[in-house]
């Protein structure tokens, strides 16, 4: 069967786009039909996408699978897991409450739910929630510490629940800093079930219905997620689809489709009308009230592109991927909705912005070497240990006359001098190695490579003049999650870690007070108690046992 592309014009040729400098030529839609497909080859999943600007459907593409077993082809009606993007939905909910005066933004969230964190002192709010600014740490990275692949397990919000309400400690204090955790908006939901006295679902279906998108919903039971839904396929060597088993809600899981996604565009453009409130719907796209964090609002990030001030989210579980970009200033939406693993909703919707404004990159160019040579470094001034802010650390060592490049999680890689001050991977010369000295007098390196930009690491002398490597030897316990630390010194500042039932991995003593492994960092108190972080949970405490 021939691979089935949509692709939806208008009468005329040229689309005049609001308040664009420029219109959309044949040639634009040209372009944009090679991006939207870019990642759909023959008998494949795919894509659906679609620009709306000043309420118009000025563009829109369907391409690929959404069932490989029967050949359903997918359509503008195929629903996607848009994972991430409900955010959006669940804040517009609350809105919907502070509206009606159920609820407000500086409300303490405990006065809802009254189990977790009861010896906090510090007040977490509903916009500590809606904003990531709540210290609250991410029930995945938690349920991955705990060793649990949450894909594999059919958790519901019952189950985030009980792990919250044995935290006893946050990330940080609420409205200090800003770090994204699902947890914060699977809390709303249940709060929203709190004030209503009804489910998320069953609350948010009624939205749903009142915005005119009836096949978007949240779903609770996997077992009763509607059709027609485009299956998630992953690809590794063949097209594989898995179950979804999901419950959790008020994150993601939700369920919507292209037609849905563009009309929820055309309400926010202002040119269809909804049973909600139009100074609702207004301000669900703004920032919040109080809040100092100011890239983050009602399910939304803020940022620039190209020069374009934007909102953004980008949603992604499994294989499906979902990406919305708005351009107020410009009255003009993007969406993407993927079901296929080798797509990248997030770059493709960008390449299609670029094409519509017609965008020239401002990207600083990709350097994959040293401009020039600089002043020759022996190798024992290359010798060590060196790091970024947060912690990502290169190891130059010498054995049998021959220098390595040690990194965590990652084979030694063999290297060779290029130049006085520039060394090269033995097989892969363009992986290359500057060293050179900072404004500080420090010894860095920078890393140069050709699919990324160069990044540098500094230098860290530590005194190691009687440090005792046994010391840290023994078992940590973190009553949180109930998971265990064991660590055992080998030589040469590696340890043999194991952290709960995973798999022993090796880990390296970076400094006198931090240990690395895999993707945590720990910082040692006097040998008694390890500090563990990681992308969304920071410092949880492990306190030894033996």
């Amino acid at each position: 069967m021939k691979l089935y592309v949509l692709t939806l014009f208008f009468a005329s040729t040229t689309i005049l786009f609001g308040q664009t400098p420029n219109s959309l030529s044949v040639s634009q839609i040209k372009r944009l039909d090679e991006i939207a497909t870019q990642d759909v080859p023959k008998n494949a999943p795919g894509i659906a996408t679609g620009i709306v600007s000043n309420g118009r459907i000025v563009y829109e593409k369907v391409a690929g699978f959404a069932d490989l077993t029967d050949s359903t082809l997918i359509t503008k009606d195929s629903r996607f897991n848009i994972a991430s993007n409900g955010k959006q939905f669940t804040a517009l909910a609350i809105l919907v409450l502070i509206d009606e005066k159920k609820i407000r933004l500086t409300d303490d969230i405990r006065k809802y739910l009254p189990t977790i964190y009861p010896k906090l002192n510090t007040k977490i709010t509903i916009e500590n929630l809606l904003t990531h600014t709540s210290g609250i740490r991410d029930v995945y990275d938690l349920w991955a510490l705990q060793g649990f692949t949450w894909w594999k397990y059919t958790f519901s919000n019952k189950d985030v629940l009980r792990l919250i309400e044995k935290q006893e400690e946050l990330n940080f204090k609420p409205s200090t800093k800003y770090l994204y955790s699902n947890t914060n908006y699977i809390l709303l939901a249940m709060i929203v079930e709190k004030i209503t006295g009804n489910s998320f679902v069953a609350y948010t279906n009624d939205l749903f219905k009142k915005l005119g998108m009836p096949n978007t919903s949240f779903e609770d039971d996997y077992t009763k997620i509607r059709g027609p839904i485009a299956k998630a396929y992953f690809n590794f060597d063949t097209w594989k689809n898995y179950n979804w088993i999901w419950n959790v809600y008020g994150d993601g899981n939700i369920f919507s489709t292209l037609a849905d996604q563009i009309r929820w565009e055309q309400i926010l453009q202002g040119q269809v009308k909804c049973d909600i409130k139009r100074q609702i719907i207004e301000k669900s796209q703004q920032l919040t009230d109080n809040s100092s964090i100011k890239n983050y609002g009602y399910g939304l990030e803020f940022s620039t592109y190209k020069g374009l001030n934007y909102t953004f989210h980008e949603g992604a579980t499994g294989a499906w991927k979902a990406t919305v970009i708005r351009f107020p200033s410009k009255k003009t939406s993007i969406i993407t909705l993927t079901n296929t693993g080798k797509a990248t909703p997030n770059t493709q919707t960008r390449q299609m912005a670029d094409v519509v404004f017609n965008l020239k990159s401002n990207d600083t160019y990709l350097v994959t070497k040293p401009t020039k040579i600089g002043n020759f470094v022996s190798e024992e001034d290359m010798i060590g240990l060196y790091q970024t802010d947060d912690n990502f650390t290169f190891q130059f060592e010498k054995r049998d006359s021959i220098l390595y490049l040690k990194r965590i999680g990652r084979n030694d890689v063999k290297l060779e001098r290029e130049a006085d001050n520039i060394l090269h991977q033995t097989f892969d010369p363009d992986f290359k190695q500057e060293f050179k000295k900072n404004e500080k007098g420090e010894m860095t390196v920078t890393a140069y490579y050709t699919s990324h930009s160069p990044y540098t690491l500094t230098k860290h002398i530590y005194d190691w003049k009687g440090f005792n490597y046994q010391a840290l030897n023994g078992k940590f316990i973190n009553s949180e999650t109930n998971v265990s630390v064991e660590i055992k010194f080998i030589s040469d500042k590696s340890y043999e870690v194991k952290i709960g039932d995973k798999n022993s991995t090796k880990g390296l003593l970076i400094s006198p007070t931090k240990l690395l492994v895999d993707n945590y960092v720990f910082d040692i108190d006097n040998n008694s108690t390890l500090f563990l972080s990681s992308d969304r949970i920071q410092r949880v405490k492990f306190l030894r046992v033996n």
